[in-house]
């Protein structure tokens, strides 16, 4: 039946019915294609982040360690306050971080695909450049709110609690701020402490060395136990059990050696200092109400984060282009030197509001108006077809 089916001769079709069947139907966009691409592109700049923001990060986070380590090793920081200011150094940086890494995923991902020569099959399939601004802002979007957020509250609040926490640490008497194995100076300069080790819970030392100047002469203590007493007025004393006194130059008659079973030494309470405040630690609802210089110069730097990151975003793409014959060095250096000179140009109209050299609108909204003029310069040198050096051919 089928075989007598294919065996029929066509009916007789009219010249209309003929020239409709030869016509080739419409290209049509297909959702599925857009919704492909879309998706791709996302996913794999939020892998790209993910991965250049941890490299930052962890970069950053060894840094400020090993300054701090060596500011708890030379005694100008506790060592129990190493983390605390990690922390909070960490969650000071997060904003430039992911400012950097919103604009090294976009150039790196969109790098890539021109490398890999995926780029032209996404041409060849009618996605053309700009189509490429959609699925970007669906990324930078969200990070842009993440930097205002840090920038503009979590930052501030962190730099004033590390403010905090660091006069905490410098009002702490001698013996509480001494640490176990080391020797450490009096803020009065005249005392010097070594403990083998503390019991908090006690309020015990063990193996105490104290050397001190009184009435013009040396004096070292030695000591196998000491413990903090508080007296009914309210002075500390530092009390040592079963030690030595070495008092004077060895060698001379005035030189003395005494022994005792409780030896008082007071502590001298270390006062609480008042600073002012830097504007960077200060609140973004403060520096509204104090509308001074240099309040307003870091207020126009908490904005001008999220705001340079979108431009960056959009200004990758164009920045991206590589030739796959040439490699893709170029692109990168000068899509670094163009994210250097962004944030130094920030930086400068800053201290120039602050100074009162620039008003505080044009301070703002100028460099970004003028970086966001260069993005769209470079999406029109990638989008002509007829560009200035092929018209001089």
């Amino acid at each position: 039946m089928f075989r007598w089916l294919r065996q029929m001769p066509d009916y007789p079709q009219s010249p209309e019915q003929k020239s409709k069947r030869q016509q080739p139907k419409p290209l049509r966009s297909s959702p599925l294609r857009g919704g492909v691409f879309h998706r791709s592109l996302v996913s794999e700049f939020m892998s790209m982040g993910v991965l250049v923001f941890a490299i930052l990060l962890g970069i950053v986070v060894l840094t400020q360690l090993i300054r701090l380590l060596g500011d708890a090793v030379s005694g100008a920081l506790a060592v129990d306050g190493v983390l605390a200011l990690l922390g909070f150094s960490a969650l000071n940086y997060l904003p430039v971080l992911l400012s950097i890494s919103l604009f090294l995923s976009v150039l790196l991902t969109l790098s890539r695909s021109y490398r890999d020569s995926e780029m032209v099959v996404w041409f060849c399939s009618g996605i053309g450049l700009t189509r490429w601004i959609r699925p970007v802002m669906w990324y930078a979007l969200p990070v842009a709110a993440l930097i205002a957020l840090l920038s503009l509250v979590l930052s501030p609040w962190a730099l004033s609690k590390a403010d905090e926490f660091k006069r905490r640490l410098d009002s702490r008497d001698d013996v509480s701020a001494s640490t176990p194995g080391a020797f450490r100076e009096s803020k009065q300069a005249d005392r010097v402490f070594f403990l083998e080790n503390v019991d908090a819970g006690k309020g015990r030392v063990r193996n105490v060395f104290v050397q001190s100047v009184q009435n013009g002469k040396v004096g070292t203590m030695v000591a196998k136990e000491g413990l903090q007493e508080t007296a009914p007025n309210g002075d500390r004393f530092l009390v040592l059990l079963n030690g030595t006194r070495y008092e004077g130059v060895p060698g001379q008659h005035d030189y003395r050696i005494a022994e005792f079973a409780r030896y008082a030494m007071r502590i001298e309470e270390a006062e609480i200092k008042k600073e002012q405040p830097s504007p960077k630690s200060l609140s973004t609802l403060y520096l509204l109400r104090d509308r001074t210089p240099w309040n307003m110069s870091e207020l126009e730097w908490r904005i001008g984060l999220p705001v340079s990151a979108l431009v960056l975003a959009l200004m990758a793409i164009p920045l991206s282009f590589v030739n796959p014959r040439a490699g893709r060095s170029l692109n990168l250096i000068m899509a670094l030197v163009i994210y250097m000179l962004y944030n130094n140009m920030i930086s400068v109209t800053n201290s120039w509001v602050g100074q009162g050299k620039l008003a505080p609108g044009v301070g703002l909204w100028g460099i970004h108006m003028l970086m966001f003029g260069l993005m769209l310069v470079l999406f029109y040198r990638r989008l002509s077809v007829f560009s200035l050096r092929r018209l001089m051919r």
